[in-house]
C-alpha cells in the first residue's frame, strides 16, 4: 500500500514539473494574447515584461492625452460577422458502393445532424472563432459525458444514464502542448488540459477529495496581473476565481507509443493524482486511441503551434494612431486655451492657473509691469492629418477589412455595381484563409462525433432529424451503425458566394429556360429543389397538405406522423 502511495505521488509530481515546464515554454505567447484582449477591450496602454506580466504605462507628463481610438475592435466585429456564415453542411461518404455501406453513411450523416442540433455547434463554432480571432487560435474537446442523455434508471442506488458526446470550446490558455515547434494536434506526443476546477466538481468527478489552492500558486498564467489591471487582463482560464473552493485540474494525454500501446491519461489535482490509464477515447484514424482536441486557427504560424491573429498585426498601428490623435487634441487644446506668457512678480500667478482667463475676468497686474500675453500657438501641422489618414488606410491594407464591410458604406465616386462586387469579392478572400481553417475544423470535430458514437454508443438509442422541409424522423441506431467516419462538405465555402449571388444565379438559370424539361415546364423534384435553394424548402409541400391537395394526402400524412413519433 505504501508502495502504491509513492507511486502516486511521484507521478502527481512528474505531470506537475511537466505542466510548469511547458507553462514556462510558452510564457511570451500568453503575454501576447493578454495583450490582444487588451487592445479589444479597449485597455491600449499595456505592455508585456521581461517576465510575461503586463504593465500598464504612465503618462510622461499630467496634461498628457491618453484616450484609445479604438480600430481593433470593429475590426475583429467585422470578421466575426463574415465568419458567421461558415456554417458547413456535412455529409457521410459511404466506405465501398454496397448497398449495407450507403445505408449506413445515410444513418451516420443523419446521426451527426441530431447531435449537432442537439450540442447546438453554431454557438460553439462562433465561441470558438471569437478566441481564433482574438489570441489566433482555438481548441476544440470532444469527450463522451456518462452522466448526460436520457436516464435509463438506478444502480446501486445512483442513477445510470446513456451517456452523450458533449463538445467544449477550450481558450489557447488552456492547452499546452509537449513542444512549441509542433505545427498541429497530430504532431504532438502529448497535451496537457489545465483549467480552474471548484473542488466540489472534482469530489463528484473523480472522487477524490482534494485541498484548494490560492490563486498565485495556479501556474504562470495566474501571475500575469499587475499595474492594477486585474480586471482588464485576467487570464480566462482562472475567470472563476480559484479562490478557497477552486483549485488547478491538470489532464494530460499521451498517444500510444512502444512502450505503451494504449496511450496514457493522466488526472492531478491539489498535488493527488486523481486518476492514471490508457487514454479513454479512440477518436483517432480508424477509431483508434488519440487525443480529443481539434486545432482551429486564425492565421496558421509557420512552424508553431499557436496561429496568429489580425489583433497581434493591428497593435503596432494602434498605438501609432492613437499617438498621432492625442497629439494632434494636445495641440488642438493649446490653441483653444493657450498658453499665457507672464512676468515674474507682475500677476497672482495661483489665481490665474486656478481660474484662467474666464470671459469679464477683471486681471490686476504689478503697475509698471507687461501685462500678461498669450503666446502665438501657429496652426495644427497638415502632417498630422496625412499620418492619420495614412494609417487608416494602412488599417484597410493589414486587416483586409476596408470600409465597405466596417461601415456599410459606398466609396464615394463609385457608382459601378460591378466594380463594387470586385471590391467586395476582394475583402472576402482575404478571410477565405480563416474560413477554410474554420471548415477544417469543423469537419475534425464532426469525425470525432462520430468516432465516439462508435466506441460508446453500444446500447440501442434514439436521435431526433429534421430534414431540409421540415420533415422530423427518430431514428433508432446504436454502435454497428457507424462504419465509416469520412465527412465530408455537402456546401462550398460560404465566403466565396453569398445566398443573394447563388439565389441571382438561379433565377438568371430559370430565365434562360435551362431548369425546365422539354415541354418547357418545371417538373416537381425541380420546383420544390428552386424552393428550398430560395428559402422555402418544403413550402409547397405544406400548401399541398393544407389544401387537400391530392386525395393521398391524409395517408401521406398518418404514415409521415407515424414515422415520425407524433
Amino acid at each position: 500500500m505504501r508502495d502504491k502511495t509513492v507511486y502516486e505521488e511521484e507521478k502527481a509530481a512528474e505531470v506537475r514539473a511537466d505542466f510548469e515546464r511547458r507553462a514556462s515554454e510558452r510564457r511570451a505567447f500568453e503575454a501576447q494574447w493578454q495583450i490582444n484582449r487588451n487592445f479589444v477591450l479597449g485597455n491600449q496602454y499595456v505592455y508585456a515584461g521581461a517576465d510575461g506580466s503586463l504593465t500598464e504605462r504612465d503618462r510622461d507628463y499630467y496634461w498628457q492625452e491618453r484616450e484609445c481610438f479604438n480600430h481593433i475592435a470593429p475590426v475583429v466585429e467585422t470578421r466575426l460577422a463574415k465568419l458567421q456564415r461558415v456554417r458547413p453542411k456535412m455529409s457521410v461518404r459511404p466506405a465501398s458502393g454496397d448497398e449495407r455501406d450507403r445505408l449506413s453513411a445515410k444513418a451516420s450523416a443523419k446521426i451527426l445532424a441530431s447531435a449537432c442540433a442537439k450540442l447546438e455547434t453554431d454557438k460553439l463554432i462562433a465561441d470558438a472563432t471569437m478566441w481564433s480571432e482574438i489570441c489566433g487560435t482555438a481548441f476544440y474537446k470532444a469527450v463522451w459525458n456518462a452522466r448526460a442523455g436520457r436516464k435509463l434508471g438506478k444502480r446501486d442506488g445512483k442513477n445510470v444514464y446513456e451517456g452523450d458526446v458533449e463538445i467544449h470550446v477550450c481558450p489557447p490558455f488552456e492547452i499546452y502542448p509537449d513542444s512549441i515547434a509542433h505545427s498541429a494536434v497530430e504532431d504532438c506526443e502529448s497535451i496537457i488540459h489545465a483549467r480552474a476546477v471548484s473542488v466540489d466538481e472534482i469530489r463528484k468527478t473523480y472522487g477524490v477529495v482534494v485541498p484548494p489552492e490560492p490563486t498565485d500558486l495556479l501556474g504562470d498564467s495566474g501571475k500575469c496581473i499587475t499595474g492594477g489591471l486585474e480586471g482588464a487582463c485576467f487570464s480566462p482560464m482562472f475567470s472563476r476565481r480559484a479562490d478557497e473552493s477552486h483549485c488547478m485540474l491538470i489532464e494530460r494525454y499521451t498517444r500510444p507509443s512502444a512502450d505503451c500501446e494504449e496511450g496514457e491519461y493522466a488526472a492531478v489535482a491539489g498535488g493527488k493524482l486523481l486518476a492514471l490509464g490508457s487514454l479513454p477515447y479512440n477518436c483517432g484514424a480508424d477509431f483508434s486511441p488519440s487525443l480529443p482536441f481539434i486545432k482551429q486557427d486564425c492565421i496558421a504560424r509557420a512552424g508553431c503551434f499557436y496561429g496568429t491573429s489580425m489583433v497581434e498585426r493591428c497593435i503596432p498601428i494602434q498605438r501609432a494612431f492613437n499617438a498621432v490623435r492625442n497629439r494632434k487634441h494636445e495641440f488642438m487644446n493649446r490653441i483653444a486655451m493657450g498658453v499665457l506668457a507672464v512676468e515674474d512678480g507682475s500677476v497672482d500667478t495661483d489665481n490665474l492657473e486656478t481660474e484662467g482667463l474666464s470671459p469679464g475676468k477683471i486681471l490686476v497686474y504689478r503697475q509698471g509691469s507687461n501685462p500678461p500675453s498669450l503666446l502665438d500657438p501657429g496652426r495644427v501641422p497638415a502632417d498630422f492629418r496625412y499620418e492619420e489618414d495614412r494609417l487608416l488606410s494602412e488599417f484597410v491594407a493589414v486587416t483586409g477589412v476596408s470600409e465597405i464591410m466596417r461601415s456599410s458604406s459606398v466609396p464615394s465616386g463609385m457608382t459601378s455595381g460591378v466594380a463594387l462586387q470586385l471590391l467586395i469579392e476582394q475583402d472576402d478572400t482575404r478571410l477565405s484563409i480563416t474560413a477554410e481553417n474554420v471548415r477544417g475544423a469543423v469537419r475534425s470535430l464532426a469525425k470525432t462525433v462520430l468516432r465516439l458514437y462508435k466506441q460508446f454508443a453500444r446500447r440501442p438509442r434514439l436521435a431526433r432529424f429534421v430534414g431540409d422541409d421540415g420533415e422530423v424522423e427518430l431514428i433508432h441506431f446504436n454502435a454497428s451503425d457507424i462504419s465509416c467516419d469520412d465527412v465530408v462538405f455537402e456546401t462550398e465555402n460560404e465566403l466565396t458566394s453569398t445566398p443573394a449571388q447563388r439565389q441571382s444565379m438561379l433565377f438568371d438559370l430559370l430565365n434562360m429556360g435551362l431548369l425546365s424539361d422539354e415541354n418547357g415546364k418545371l417538373s416537381d423534384s425541380t420546383r420544390n429543389r428552386v424552393l428550398e435553394a430560395v428559402g422555402y424548402g418544403g413550402w409547397d409541400v405544406r400548401d399541398n397538405k393544407d389544401d387537400g391537395g391530392d386525395k393521398d394526402g391524409g395517408e401521406k400524412e398518418g404514415e409521415q406522423n407515424e414515422r415520425s413519433g407524433i
